[in-house]
């Protein structure tokens, strides 16, 4: 099939209004998120390829600003920092690389975002499963119906869709939407 921009508006298109069915959910993780965010804890966030790039997009507006100037806020990526990750990789295994880091920064009552198109990654998995024993709140973003992600973490977005550039957009769409609810919250 040749693409189409048409055809790639009309997805997302879709796939937002399927999202309606999750609002509730997105705006009840958005409201912990902010509240504990603007309490002091730390909101970690980790996903592998394009999902790193927006796990440290989603970091980066916490830390640095979404759309006005407010205080800094205590968010990481730990998806960005090649040193570490090499290092855990090469001497723990590439599954271990958010778990081992989450073991050094992370405390109860920290939170951590996990972003995965398939929920299948064993590294978002190892993360997930040290967050809830270390006592960090979880929230796996997700698509193609969740993987093995489904279930595990606290909170759990699934968006309606096998395409994974469809599944990133409304990912980014929703981490949009926190930050607007903790930039008004700073107000």
């Amino acid at each position: 099939m040749t693409p189409s921009y048409r055809h790639q508006l009309a997805e997302s298109t879709a796939i937002s209004a399927a999202m309606q069915t999750q609002a509730d959910t997105v705006e009840q993780i958005a409201t912990i998120i902010a509240e504990n965010v603007l309490t002091g804890h730390t909101l970690f966030t980790c996903g592998n390829g394009g999902s790193a790039a927006d796990a440290g997009h989603f970091a980066e507006e916490l830390s640095g600003r979404y759309r006005g100037n407010r205080r800094a806020l205590p968010a990481q990526s730990l998806s960005i920092d090649a040193l570490v990750i090499t290092c855990i990789a090469n001497d723990f295994g590439y599954d271990a690389v958010f778990a081992r880091q989450l073991e050094a920064l992370g405390r109860a009552g920290d939170l951590l975002v996990v972003l995965s198109t398939s929920g299948n990654s064993t590294s978002i998995l190892a993360a997930i499963d040290t967050a809830r024993a270390i006592g960090i709140t979880t929230f796996a973003m997700l698509g193609k119906g969740g993987g093995t992600a489904t279930g595990r973490a606290d909170y759990q977005i699934i968006v309606p869709s096998n395409d994974s550039g469809r599944i990133q957009e409304a990912h980014m769409q929703i981490i949009h939407y926190i930050c607007e609810v903790i930039e008004q919250r700073c107000q």
